[in-house]
């Protein structure tokens, strides 16, 4: 099967995601790394390109030079992948769709409601994937909590307590490094910091895992450092269609926490518990029963967890490969396979309408507030 071709815009040199792209995306040998708009420095952009093998000729000093040097290419690429700071997404994302390339996004998809909605039109109009790179849904055991909850393995879902919490940026003399402070400026990061930037993973996983929607919540915001305007800890409460209660905290100032990740989903007749630390166990606890360890790799699992476990049981399976089941969903989506569990468009606006949402609330002293996109109400 010939490889297909791929391009990235954004990612480059020094980037903290653009290694787990070029990783994730070339594992499986499925894509070929042909084009890229890598660095918003035109010149470093096309020099690092090159020095990743990519040819001179494709590699572009910014997204609209690799945009109007693919779209009339015989061999243009397949898929294009946008790792660009958050204010940029939906004006690169929305010219690639309309060009008729498929795309994956990094969260959020948008800055806004509106822009979010125009996207999911766009998507549909063009017949083309855009996909959101919410990866952790990716992990082999996420997609067997995923099965189980479907199966009626857990009974009905009551509860929901997930947290996406770390103390990385809880330096305050550590405050204006760029890499740090472009996530608290609202010119760059929109409306909201820590939550938009972790939260909705963990708000989103809720969804992917239950299969329920978010339809209100309620918040609380702080900005623990006075210097930045965006909030760096947030309590959301919220609540999905089907009646589930859920909880979330999330925190980029929780000092000795490291990556911080996890989930917790309590149903009728048991309860599921992962921990992005611990990625490969799913712990499972049927009511009036001893708890079990289910490990990746083992067999009896189901078929969408055995299929995305890469390696022998009690081998470790990380972040990037991860992504590398995000890319290997879009390869079979582009071929015309469609998987249930890649991540949208429609995701994608879902989440920034309820970062909008609980921006508001938390503007409203915790009110409750539709979370819920327009269009989904």
């Amino acid at each position: 099967m010939a490889k297909l071709k791929w391009g990235m815009i954004g990612g480059g040199e020094g980037s903290q995601i653009g290694p787990a792209h070029r990783l994730g995306a070339q594992a499986d040998g499925q894509f070929e790394f042909v084009a890229g708009a890598l660095d918003h420095r035109p010149d470093e952009g096309r020099a690092y390109a090159q020095s990743l093998g990519i040819d001179a000729d494709r590699a572009y000093g910014d997204w609209r030079e690799m945009l109007a040097g693919e779209k009339d290419r015989p061999d243009r690429v397949d898929l294009v992948t946008v790792a660009t700071p958050n204010a940029t997404h939906f004006e690169i994302t929305k010219a690639f769709l309309q060009a008729g390339f498929n795309v994956l996004c990094e969260k959020p998809m948008t800055m806004t409601v509106e822009e979010g909605e125009d996207i999911v039109r766009v998507a549909k109009a063009s017949g083309k994937i855009c996909a959101v790179n919410y990866c952790y849904s990716a992990y082999p055991m996420i997609r067997q909590a995923r099965a189980m909850v479907a199966a009626g393995e857990i009974g009905k879902v009551r509860l929901v307590v997930t947290n996406f919490s770390h103390g990385h940026h809880g330096d305050a003399t550590d405050a204006d490094n760029p890499r740090v402070r472009w996530r608290y400026d609202p010119a760059m990061a929109g409306v909201s910091g820590q939550f938009a930037d972790c939260g909705i993973h963990a708000l989103h996983m809720a969804s992917f895992i239950t299969g329920n929607q978010v339809e209100k919540l309620s918040a609380d915001f702080a900005s623990t450092i006075p210097s930045r305007e965006l909030e760096d800890d947030a309590m959301v409460n919220f609540r999905m269609a089907g009646g589930t209660v859920g909880r979330l905290w999330t925190s980029s100032v929780a000092i000795g926490r490291q990556h911080g990740f996890d989930i917790q989903v309590f149903g009728e007749t048991g309860g599921l518990r992962w921990a992005s630390e611990q990625p490969n166990q799913l712990i499972y606890t049927p009511v009036g029963g001893r708890t079990q360890i289910i490990e990746k790799g083992e067999g009896g699992l189901h078929p969408d967890a055995q299929r995305l476990s890469r390696v022998a049981i009690a081998h470790p399976e990380g972040f990037p490969l991860a992504v590398a089941n995000i890319y290997c969903d879009l390869a079979d989506a582009i071929r015309g396979e469609a998987r249930d569990g890649l991540p949208n468009a429609a995701d994608g606006v879902r989440s920034m309408a309820a970062v909008h949402a609980a921006v508001a609330s938390a503007r409203q002293g915790g009110a409750w507030v539709d979370a819920r996109p327009p269009m989904f109400r």
